[in-house]
């Protein structure tokens, strides 16, 4: 008996099946033609053609086109987590800010960190994996994966974080407040904190104190104890508040993760919160998250969008879409393909105004 006979006496199929079966195999899967790509755009764009992990690259950057173009502007909300900066994603991420693609940072303190150390003229340098680390140890170089960076230089700078507090009123500050204050101190164009202040666009660091800005800050509180001085401090829960405000007062929220930890979750908690303010935001209109963290596992990093409509975080009708692929490789190309393609061409940025932690107004810009 031929094979194919013996499948049809196998599994015949009805009607209903032939006709499922047909609409299943509908669409063919394209193979990249380099002959018709003439920049990222064009290749993104063939990803959603693709499959696997580049259709999962197309897919979060058409949904991030579509956040740029929506008519209802949501407020997009950037969360980052991982060594971004050490990674080559400086300028990515700072034009995203300046070309009004984000409205609202959310990030690791590491990051906020190494913006401020490169913007200061101290260097990321090619390194390898392979190093004696005892030897870099002895050199004062520290190695993120195969990125070299300068002990000497992070000692002065996270000592020069803590003078800075030094100079400061004794007072409560949320991570917000603090971080726009501190970027007042370097002039860069390329500086992710000098470009969100210049454009208005706030930045939250919940783990401020787990980086070398909150070294700088426990010398800071250490040497005013000493000296009988009040430290100032970073009111985390203000954080929420200035947050969660930001949230109630927008039309619509949009999210892009890039990894997952902290950020991802705050971002996400924000929504939820909004019942302190008698609001149902109905959760974020748009979703994308690219990461190399797994779901399996059960954590948040790799918790999916889908998981997050369970909580109400994500709304029930959204858009979203997860790259499980590492933000070096990924985020230039979702990036590059929104940039290229002038999705963010005509949005304009939002004016806000803060009378301390109170969000006094929130509007787009003219």
């Amino acid at each position: 008996m031929a094979y194919q006979d013996y499948i049809k006496n196998l599994h015949p199929l009805s009607p209903q099946d032939r006709s499922k079966k047909k609409s299943l195999l509908k669409t063919r899967i394209k193979p990249i033609d380099f002959e018709k790509i003439k920049n990222v755009a064009d290749l993104v764009e063939a990803y959603q053609d693709t499959s696997i992990q580049a259709r999962n690259v197309g897919q979060c950057a058409n949904i991030f086109q579509k956040m740029l173009k929506d008519k209802e502007r949501p407020t997009i909300m950037l969360g980052l987590a991982g060594p971004l900066i050490a990674a080559g994603l400086r300028k990515v991420i700072r034009d995203m800010i300046h070309h009004n693609m984000v409205d609202v940072v959310v990030s690791t303190g590491a990051i906020l960190y190494q913006d401020f150390y490169a913007a200061m003229g101290a260097g990321h340098y090619y390194g390898s994996t392979q190093a004696d680390d005892t030897r870099l140890r002895e050199l004062l170089i520290n190695r993120i994966y195969d990125t070299y960076v300068d002990e000497e230089k992070f000692a002065q700078f996270d000592s020069l974080i803590g003078a800075f507090a030094d100079s400061l009123p004794s007072r409560r500050y949320s991570s917000r407040e603090f971080i726009s204050l501190l970027s007042k101190v370097i002039d860069d164009k390329d500086s992710i904190l000098v470009t969100a202040r210049k454009k208005g666009v706030p930045i939250f660091c919940p783990a401020l104190n787990d980086s070398s800005i909150g070294i700088g800050l426990t010398e800071h509180y250490v040497d005013a104890k000493r000296e009988g001085r009040q430290p100032i401090t970073i009111d985390s829960i203000r954080d929420n508040y200035e947050l969660t405000q930001l949230v109630v007062k927008s039309k619509r929220t949009a999210a892009f993760y890039v990894a997952g930890g902290v950020p991802k979750n705050y971002i996400n908690d924000s929504i939820v919160m909004s019942y302190i303010f008698g609001k149902d935001t109905g959760g974020h209109k748009y979703a994308i998250q690219m990461t190399t963290d797994a779901p399996h596992w059960g954590g948040l990093s790799g918790s999916t969008l889908a998981e997050a409509q369970s909580w109400g975080k994500v709304n029930k009708e959204a858009n979203f879409s997860m790259a499980f692929v590492e933000p070096s490789v990924s985020l230039p190309l979702v990036f590059g393909s929104a940039f290229q393609k002038k999705a963010h061409k005509g949005r304009r940025r939002l004016a806000l105004k803060w009378s301390g932690d109170e969000l006094k107004e929130l509007k787009v810009k003219k």
